[in-house]
């Protein structure tokens, strides 16, 4: 990796994981808060809107910031092509779900769903309006300029929603907070970045940005009915309440696989792009963001996992206790979560958007299977099957990318299985000895958390040493680095 490249890159990566560290953060502190201000009832009504909202996104987007990434003789007239296309796609995706907004209330047999969709549905049309100034920034591996405007948008949010919640407004508190970040956002962005697009739309632009964006668009929109779907089935199956407890677990679980998972991929996609065509390059930094992913990702799941039990009633309060179970399963599944979009990002990079969604339709198929073989045996038992699921598309994601590129699926599985060893073996050695102990709770947790933090630091160090020197010399501070040495 040259080395301007590699300062790009190592720049990104520390903006972008300022940005997603210090947005998630915030935005899971102010979760718990709210939930124990609001209760289950109004994540559940929110997680029943989710994946209307989500796929209107998808719809919206089409694939075409990522077809703009990956072309290297993007043109200004391109980019407006592709923000007017997600303008009109976003007013009517909004008009539709305005008009289905009774219906989607009937399904779930909840009527005040009727005025939330129409309400929370404007994030559609709100967040269309910046979509290509993320793009250029993204491009650009301008990570700073992003981590701004996300910054301020979240603490602006997220006195809304405190505010909203103290005076009794309930769930609309958390229409609020989804509103407010997202317009605040698109403000900053555009004060930050400012961009204009052409009075032009060139069918000819569309048609090659299109062509490879509608690939991504239907394994986005495959992705995101999937993501979402659990809190249909739960919704139609079971209650409102059995909802909440899933959104939560689930959002426990993914704020960390999804902030990982977007500080790798904005920067990743575009530096593995710029390498496309040096296949020696390229898979050496494709194997390396795998494994260093998985270093910090599969602890910190098997940890959340371990600690689940006493740490959800201690901060979400009792009512939440039955989400604590649902967490452990689901977050022994969901580390994986980073290692599936690094992947998929590699599918891309190589032009393979038809195997992108090739792969998506398998992968999703199998996963209608085992939800309804679960259904019949309860929530635990649809979490369980989450888990099988992420698991089995693991090897069905490596072994692909072996297909078509010189890097196999099997060396692939080799260089992440160490680390998920000495993950789930670490935070488990650390849950044995604290459970031999009478404490309480917190103290608990603390322990888990000191003893599997000092055993995995120990056992990278002189298990993995290759990775652990790279993280030594090029991911941590140069001071840190010194006193290391």
């Amino acid at each position: 990796m040259d080395s301007n490249l590699k300062q790009k890159t190592t720049s990104g990566l520390k903006w972008s994981a300022i940005e997603r560290l210090a947005t998630q953060a915030i935005q899971l502190v102010v979760m718990l808060v709210l939930a124990r201000m609001l209760g289950p009832q109004a994540f559940g009504l929110i997680g029943m809107l989710a994946i209307f909202i989500a796929v209107s996104q998808v719809f919206v987007d089409s694939g075409l910031s990522s077809a703009l990434i990956r072309k290297l003789d993007r043109t200004e007239l391109d980019y407006s092509t592709a923000f007017y296309f997600n303008i009109a796609i976003a007013l009517v995706c909004y008009l539709i779900l305005y008009i289905s907004a009774p219906y989607i209330a009937d399904f779930y047999k909840q009527p005040e769903l009727t005025s939330l969709t129409r309400v929370l549905a404007l994030v559609i049309i709100i967040n269309a309006l910046a979509i290509i100034q993320r793009t250029k920034l993204s491009i650009n591996m301008d990570f700073k300029t992003q981590a701004k405007a996300s910054l301020a948008a979240v603490c602006i949010s997220s006195i809304v929603a405190f505010t909203m919640a103290y005076y009794g407004f309930g769930v609309w508190s958390l229409v609020g907070q989804t509103i407010t970040y997202t317009l605040c956002n698109v403000i900053f962005l555009n004060i930050l970045h400012k961009w204009l697009p052409k009075l032009s739309f060139n069918f000819d632009s569309f048609k090659q940005l299109f062509g490879f964006g509608s690939k991504l668009m239907l394994s986005g929109l495959i992705d995101s009915i999937y993501q979402n779907i659990y809190q249909i089935v739960i919704g139609k199956k079971f209650n409102v309440l059995d909802v909440g407890y899933f959104t939560q677990a689930n959002q426990l679980v993914r704020t960390p696989a999804i902030t990982m998972t977007s500080i790798i991929q904005r920067v990743t996609y575009p530096m593995l792009s710029s390498i496309q065509n040096d296949e020696q390059r390229l898979n050496y930094a494709y194997l390396l963001t795998l494994r260093l992913s998985a270093a910090v990702i599969f602890p910190l799941l098997f940890g959340l996992a371990v600690v689940a039990d006493p740490l959800i009633p201690e901060l979400l309060g009792y009512e939440w206790k039955s989400a604590s179970l649902l967490t452990s399963i689901l977050a022994t599944g969901l580390l994986l979560y980073p290692i599936h979009a690094i992947n998929l990002n590699y599918l891309q990079v190589k032009g393979r958007s038809d195997l992108f969604l090739k792969l998506e339709i398998i992968k999703k198929v199998i996963t209608t299977i085992i939800l309804f073989i679960t259904i019949p045996y309860g929530i635990n038992a649809i979490c369980i099957g989450i888990v099988i699921q992420s698991y089995l598309a693991l090897v069905i994601n490596t072994y692909y990318n072996g297909k078509i590129g010189s890097l196999s699926g099997s060396s692939q599985l080799r260089a992440l299985l160490p680390i998920w060893l000495i993950a789930i073996t670490t935070c488990s050695i650390a849950w044995l000895i604290t459970s031999l102990i009478s404490v309480s709770p917190w103290i608990s947790i603390i322990l888990i958390i000191i003893m599997a933090t000092l055993f995995y630091i120990l056992s990278i160090r002189f298990l993995q040493k290759d990775l652990y020197n790279h993280i030594m010399l090029n991911i941590l501070p140069k001071k840190l680095t010194k006193n290391h040495e």
